[in-house]
């Protein structure tokens, strides 16, 4: 198999952990910010402290190299000083998303192995009730916001929000973060750092085939490897003083690797954002101006109603990145048009990847944009398609299964040797290529097309539809906020195509809209494709890392469609 998609350029990784990153901003420039929560700021030089100080905790309470601990955090000081800390010594980050159900934790320590959990006071008692289940022991860490935020801050936290979770932790498996550093006296001597590419260092998570989740293991070489191909990539000095929103959230590959890490090893800064809604956000873009801002399309489509962001100058902003979900066109051209009217010299790009190579490995270049592209391949990222079921390279222009090779692909998926095998496979060319599942095609130049996720296709009739075509084409209608479009399972056709929609205030969903969205329809696509059914909704259901969870809308209308045939 021949390569479709040239290396542009070989980037030195050195052998160092996640954490070896870190020090070494840390050593070069020790006064600048490394992160802002609140307004309460830390530098490079506390942050290695308080890694340090974590670190020894943890080797005092006897976590040593290999064992598992779950962070089950949003995006808060303490969650990336535990990360940093496990790194140092050796032991595995299990990430976790804190809203998670209660079984989804037991499940998640228990599938870890995790001898310990950090969590935030508030989930305390879902957490406290998930252990109960587990099959082993495990310790609770609890963190409070109060503790991170400015004084002033604390005391109206803890008089407010801070109120209900006063009382926690008040059981046996439960200690305070605050406590819990207390063990790390300067006494407690700390293992060696050990590079292996090989080794597990954090394990993310993503939906599985049979509705399991699978356990990504990551190496320091594929967090790292990620950090600096983004670094390169993105076209644009990233040091000391520049400034990342960091919305996107810790246990997200998007997140981590991008938002945190990226920045980090760059010694920049990350203004932490715990949660996102529209209101704070366009509060800390106005007021933190910062220079990077990274995200999933809802929250860029949020931007554009916002009534704080009216007269806001954005000329502060260097880079705005897409990743997460596609990005339509029409809604790369609203967010261009916003960036341009607000004073901003940017186009918003959009990057592709999965989580089993950490985040993104490919990107729109900074200056140039091919409609429907999702840009060039990483440095040191190869790109290939293929005809799904098989390695049988494609040509430019025709569609396959993309698949893709580089040092941030994944070690394996934890105790799941099948969907590993099916998923990492060695090609004639010895190299071992990651089989992505999604659909697209490369053009002659090496750009890269996402089309759309094999299981997410539509067949009806015996053709294949596309869904994020045809919600391409409704988002283009000016009354039209985003949509989601599925398919329903139907006796005659295999899937008929249904089409949820989601209006901006102001407009309502009658016959005279559905027939202004068939009508555009009409002209774009083949009639098959038309969705025979069209569904108003106020809001659509998101995962938990913001995107339309086209999966339960699914669900909900193969159980209608049931009951009426029935």
């Amino acid at each position: 198999m021949e390569k479709k998609s040239e290396v542009r350029k070989h980037l030195d990784y050195p052998k160092l952990t996640m954490f070896q990153m870190i020090e070494r901003m840390a050593n070069a420039h020790p006064n600048s910010f490394a992160y802002e929560f609140y307004g309460k700021k830390t530098t490079y030089r506390q942050f290695l402290s308080r890694i340090e100080r974590a670190a020894r905790a943890f080797t005092a309470s006897g976590i040593r190299r290999g064992d598992s601990v779950t962070i089950c955090m949003p995006n808060t000081p303490q969650a990336l000083d535990c990360f940093y800390a496990l790194n140092r010594i050796g032991a595995i980050c299990n990430m976790v998303h804190p809203l998670s159900a209660q079984k989804e934790i037991t499940f998640y320590l228990d599938f870890s192995e995790s001898r310990m959990i950090l969590t935030m006071d508030m989930f305390y008692e879902k957490v406290e009730a998930a252990i109960r289940e587990t099959n082993h022991p495990v310790t609770i860490l609890t963190a409070r916001m109060q503790d991170e935020l400015p004084l002033a801050k604390a005391v109206g936290f803890a008089l407010t929000q801070g109120r209900k979770a006063r009382k926690f932790p008040n059981t046996y498996n439960g200690i305070l973060w605050t406590s819990f550093l207390n063990r790390g006296v300067p006494s407690v001597r700390l293992p060696d750092p050990v590079y292996d590419p090989q080794a597990t260092a954090a394990i993310l998570y993503s939906g599985g085939t049979s509705g399991t989740p699978k356990g990504i293991c990551l190496s320091d070489q594929n967090f790292n490897a990620t950090a600096l191909q983004a670094t390169e990539a993105i076209q644009m000095p990233l040091g000391p003083g520049d400034t990342m929103l960091s919305c996107m959230p810790v246990f997200h590959g998007f997140g981590l690797g991008i938002n945190i890490h990226t920045v980090l090893i760059n010694g920049a800064e990350c203004i932490l954002m715990p949660t996102f809604n529209g209101k704070s956000y366009a509060e800390m873009l106005i007021k933190k101006k910062p220079n990077f801002i990274a995200g999933v399309p809802t929250i860029f489509e949020a931007l554009l109603h916002i009534e704080q962001l009216k007269n806001a100058d954005l000329s502060c902003l260097k880079g705005m990145f897409c990743g997460g979900d596609a990005l339509s066109v029409e809604l790369k051209k609203k967010v261009d048009g916003f960036l341009k009217e607000h004073n901003a010299s940017i186009q918003v790009r959009e990057g592709y990847g999965l989580t089993e190579c950490v985040t993104a490995s490919c990107l729109t270049p900074r200056d140039t944009y091919r409609e429907n592209s999702i840009g060039l391949p990483f440095p040191d990222t190869e790109y290939c398609v293929v005809r799904p079921g098989t390695d049988e390279e494609l040509p430019p222009m025709q569609e396959g299964e993309i698949i893709l090779k580089g040092p941030s692909v994944m070690i394996k998926y934890l105790k799941n040797p099948e969907e590993t095998a099916q998923t990492l496979r060695k090609l004639a060319d010895g190299s071992i290529w990651l089989f992505t599942g999604d659909l697209g095609y490369m053009d002659k130049d090496g750009y890269v097309y996402f089309k759309q996720r094999i299981k997410r296709m539509i067949i009806t009739n015996g053709y294949n539809v596309y869904p994020g075509q045809i919600e391409n084409i409704i988002d283009s209608v000016d009354e039209v906020a985003y949509s989601c479009v599925i398919g329903v399972k139907d006796t005659r056709r295999m899937q008929r195509v249904k089409a949820y929609v989601v209006l901006k205030p102001g407009f309502m969903g009658d016959d005279a809209m559905k027939e202004k969205i068939l009508s555009t329809l009409e002209m774009h696509v083949a009639k098959y494709a038309i969705p025979r059914e069209i569904e108003f909704r106020k809001d659509l259901p998101k995962t938990l890392v913001g995107k339309v969870a086209y999966r339960k809308l699914e669900e909900e209308a193969n159980a209608e469609a049931e009951k009426v045939e029935k």
